[in-house]
């Protein structure tokens, strides 16, 4: 595609300057970003008095990490620390003191120091003992803080029952937040009323977002895949609401991760596990068809590290794999998996359960060199490859599934420089990551449906798949931060600006084999619709645009006196995307839409102009201004109960592999047409309408009737030349408390996120209504004569799809320590949460606009939601953990045509039963102690300990006119696990 280069070179010339000239003047060359990075600040005192010639600093236990700061009138604040155990040692009047401290990551902590018999203060909780570090160390706790976020700590990870080793999954420990595993393994991520699309994972200050699939993370849409090996993380943060102003690219949750770095002493791991098909509980339809199918889960992996010049030079490498062959189960929809032998005889033996096999490699490398006590280099770098056999269950037959290759490539270079009142980091990255579907089996597909094509109960044959997305590029971010600047209290001020140059890929041929649909009603041997698509002269159907993407932002957190501290926060971000901006929509396409009577007719609340481009009237979207204000409220003074609230708007991105259908579907159109055939009659005098006959199973003939007319039944895409970006409003206000050991916590949200992309059908009648006269459902979809003539389908693509949440949130965290023995959390979620469409993928295609469906209530977000977690170290080296998972149903939406074929609407509906969702998993580890430093262990892990079911897909139709579904809410698939044994072993060293 052509491109426009004068278009944004104002902007991108005086940002990139900007970028560089920050990053050449205060430093050049990265280390650990800022939202990684932990903070501790406080008074120093001296005889009871502000120490006015203070030193204070801070030493890693295990890298020999060192930071320095002087305090101004005993005030002082250490950043760009990276999470671990530090000695502290502080001076002042010719005296010295130091302690023992361990920080989060992430974490901002008040540590209030005194020397000359002075009391130390500080939030802490108990002692704990890292693995790389022999010392025990006070672990801070953070209260004087507006940001609802949530810490998952290194013995969580470790020790609490798994199945997927996806770090991401302890996530569901904090309120709102939702892990969940879908039938076909498929792991998402999500908070809130918002999908799995709008959170961002930033690890060691990198956003791992995929800018062209679903998913939020990159490589993470419909796979079984983990983004990261596990052992390579170190510790997490949970961010849900009032982030500051350095994180961009979201409208959720925020999740930012700290790698794990070599120490001065070498060490490693091994850990193997394995499940399989002896040790599970069969499925239901399993249990119906008396056998179980082949289920074999193992995952194996080790890591290394240790010093290359001792408090200088250190590496940590690790690798981990997964090889699966996970059950599905493959049920007729309709209400036909109650009667399967209504199905024609040749379908019958691709219903049941079947296995399909996946695989994944990770690896991860880290260097850290400490050329100074001023200086931190490191060079990070993570490689993905994974394939599988998947997207088949449900109506989906196996041979209907697609081959999947997944590989996501990253490299990081980070250098962190402190001064004495400053820090900055640097930091410059490449990334690779690629999404390659394509269908199982070549051959034409096999649809049956109902007399509605939209009604499918069983899809067979050769699957629509083939596509190839991805994203490649490299960035490049500078992060200041000014320590302890004086102004009617202390100031800690950061700063930042971004740039990334970024390829972003869409390649869709789809359907790429030509799907034959047959009605159940009639003769299921002959089909009553073909769908196939096919490539115009030499195109492709794929996209590559070169993309700019532009940050700048400011936070200050101002601690104005010993109660109230301000986190004041402003960001912009800005992108361009040339194959949005500078598309042209074909000549031939803008006079047919142009002559066409139907939408240009009054009633059609289309104005076609808004979505004809000749390159000249789309512009980048330029106001995404994002104001991040909190406050936080110490009542006494001593960090034990805090009032804190806040306010902040964030932007997040459309999905490239939305933004390209108007090229993809225009270079390699899918087609529909009608055959003339008993019960499915269709105007023979339309050219879409084809007399039946064998020859149009041959693929040459299809591609003849392209080549004869290229436009006739091709859906066609536009979008609107004014988009904007997503973004959510955030406002919440709570208290957290102190007791102890234990942190309490209550919060009220209220999240509302807007512009959206949604598609909307383009097709009229010829007074340019949506519904035929009197009705008020049942769009124009397939008749050629609401199309554009000579074409075919038409959809648009415009802003509006939105969402809004309520929620209380509670939560209760005793942490592990050592010196406990045990540790506890508990997190409690009521949400109420709406959206205007019955959609999560953008297709809203019932009604001529979102005013049609109404405010419906959010698929997949129950309104109570329980999560409770326990660790207990008993004697003779036995840990036991578990965790409890129970939810409420979700809302379900689906057809509702009981009052008549001309009054159907959007309906939704509440499963039965008091929960929707309950798994209990426990684990028991029995270590060794084999020498000073070498252990073993075996584990055990029970997933789903009473084998209770839960349900991923259900039969939505509410029924016909006078004839109710008696299977609604029926259930059409499973989730896993059922009750399932794990056995784990290793060794550290």
């Amino acid at each position: 595609m052509s491109t426009h280069p004068q278009r944004h070179l104002h902007v991108q010339r005086s940002l990139l300057a900007a970028a560089l000239a920050t990053g050449l003047l205060l430093g050049a060359t990265p280390a650990l970003a800022q939202s990684t990075a932990a903070t501790i600040r406080g008074q120093v005192m001296l005889d009871s008095a502000p120490a006015t010639d203070a030193e204070v600093t801070a030493t890693n236990l295990a890298t020999g990490l060192r930071r320095s700061v002087r305090a101004s009138n005993g005030a002082y604040s250490l950043g760009g620390l990276p999470p671990g155990s530090y000695r502290i040692d502080v001076s002042a009047g010719g005296r010295t003191d130091s302690r023992e401290i361990t920080v989060r990551v992430g974490q901002t902590a008040t540590l209030d120091l005194g020397v000359g018999g002075v009391e130390e203060t500080a939030t802490a909780g108990d002692a704990e003992t890292l693995d790389a570090v022999t010392v025990t160390a006070q672990v801070l706790v953070e209260t004087r803080t507006s940001e609802v976020a949530t810490y998952i700590t290194p013995r969580q990870i470790q020790a609490l029952p798994q199945g997927t080793r996806n770090f991401l999954a302890f996530a569901d420990t904090v309120p709102g937040v939702q892990f969940s595993q879908g039938s076909d393994g498929s792991t998402r991520l999500r908070s809130g009323a918002q999908d799995s699309s709008a959170i961002n994972v930033f690890i060691d200050g990198v956003g791992q977002k995929n800018y062209v699939l679903p998913g939020g993370v990159s490589g993470q849409d419909s796979t079984r895949g983990n983004p990261f090996p596990q052992a390579a993380i170190g510790e997490y943060k949970v961010i849900t609401s009032n982030y500051k102003a350095e994180y961009d690219q979201l409208g959720s949750a925020a999740i930012t991760a700290v790698t794990r770095s070599g120490s001065n002493e070498f060490g490693g791991s091994f850990f193997w596990d394995r499940t399989s098909t002896d040790w599970r509980k069969a499925t239901e339809s399993e249990a119906a068809e008396g056998r179980k199918a082949e289920f074999r889960e193992e995952q194996y992996g080790a890591s290394f590290e240790g010093p290359i010049i001792r408090d200088r030079l250190q590496f940590f490498i690790a690798y981990e794999a997964k090889e699966y062959i996970s059950p599905r189960a493959v049920t007729p929809g309709q209400g036909f998996a109650s009667t399967p032998e209504l199905l024609p005889p040749a379908l019958q033996p691709l219903i049941g359960s079947f296995s399909a096999p996946f695989k994944q490699d990770m690896y991860f490398g880290k260097l850290s060199w400490l050329p100074g006590d001023a200086h931190l280099v490191e060079l990070t770098a993570k490689v993905r490859e994974e394939s599988e056999l998947g997207n088949f269950d449900g109506t989906r037959a196996r041979m209907y599934g697609s081959e999947k290759d997944n590989d996501d490539r990253r490299i990081d270079l980070r250098y962190q420089y402190s001064g004495e009142r400053f820090l900055n980091d640097f930091h410059v990255g490449y990334e690779d990551a690629s999404w390659r579907p394509r269908a199982f089996t070549l051959e034409p597909g096999y649809v049956l449906t109902t007399d509605n094509s939209n009604d499918v109960i069983l899809q067979a044959g050769g699957g629509p798949d083939f596509q190839d997305k991805g994203q490649k590029g490299w960035s490049v971010q500078n992060d200041l931060t000014l320590n302890s600047f004086e102004w009617s209290g202390s100031h800690t001020i950061k700063m930042g600006v971004k740039f990334k140059d970024i390829d972003i890929t869409s390649l869709e041929q789809n359907p790429y084999n030509a799907q034959y649909y047959y009605d159940i009603g009639q003769d299921t041997s002959i089909p009553y619709q073909v769908r196939f698509g096919a490539p115009l002269g030499e195109a492709t159907g794929g996209l590559t645009t070169s993309g700019k993407q532009y940050g700048i932002y400011v936070q200050d957190d101002w601690e104005v006196n010993e109660h109230l501290t301000l986190n004041l926060g402003l960001r912009w971000d800005y992108e361009t995307n040339p194959a949005y901006t500078d598309y042209v929509t074909p000549a031939d396409y803008v006079a047919a839409l142009r002559g066409w009577d139907n939408i240009n007719a009054p009633g059609s609340g289309i104005r076609i102009d808004d979505y004809i481009s000749t390159g000249s009237e789309r512009d980048d979207f330029k106001d995404a201004w994002q104001p991040r204000l909190g406050f936080s409220y110490d009542l006494l003074g001593d960090q034990r109960h805090v009032i804190f609230g806040g306010a902040g708007r964030s932007y997040d991105r459309n999905l490239f592999s939305q933004l390209a259908l108007e090229t993809t579907k225009y270079s390699f159109p899918p087609y529909t047409y009608q055959f003339d055939t008993v019960g499915h009659d269709c105007d023979p005098s339309s050219p879409t309408c084809l007399a039946w006959d064998e020859t149009w199973f041959d693929p040459a003939a299809l591609q003849a009737l392209v080549a004869a007319n290229p436009n006739l039944g091709s859906e066609r895409y536009l979008l609107d030349n004014d988009l904007k970006t997503p973004y959510s409003d955030q406002f919440s206000l709570g208290m957290r408390n102190l007791y102890g050991a234990w942190v309490t916590e209550v919060t009220l949200s209220h999240v509302t996120s807007h512009d959206g992309l949604v598609f909307h059908l383009g097709n009229r009648r010829p007074d340019g209504e949506f519904f035929a006269p009197g009705t008020t459902w049942g769009p124009p979809w397939d008749d050629a004569a609401f199309g554009v003539p000579g074409y075919g389908r038409l959809i648009i693509g415009t802003n509006g799809l939105e969402t809004r949440a309520n929620s209380l949130a509670l939560k209760v965290d005793k942490p592990y320590t050592p010196a406990s023995r045990w540790g506890m959390t508990l997190a409690y979620t009521f949400t109420d949460a709406e959206q205007n469409a019955n959609t999560t993928s953008g297709g809203a295609f019932d009604y001529p606009d979102l005013a049609g469906f109404g405010w419906l209530a959010s698929t997949g977000v129950p309104k109570h939601r329980l999560v409770a977690t326990g660790i207990y170290e008993a004697p003779f080296g036995l840990t036991l953990s578990g965790k409890l998972s129970l939810a409420s149903p979700s809302p379900r939406q689906g057809t509702n045509c009981l009052a008549g074929w001309d009054d159907c609407i959007i309906d939704y509906y509440t499963p039965d039963g008091t929960l929707g969702f309950k798994q209990f998993d426990l684990a028991a580890q029995r270590t060794w102690q084999a020498g000073e430093r070498l252990s073993f262990y075996v584990r055990g892990d029970v997933l789903n300990v009473f084998d209770w079911v839960n349900y991923d897909g259900r039969d939505d139709w509410f029924g016909a006119p006078g004839e109710p579904n008696p299977n609604l809410g029926r259930p059409t698939s499973q989730l896993l696990p059922t009750r399932t044994f794990k056995l784990s072993m290793g060794f550290n060293w």
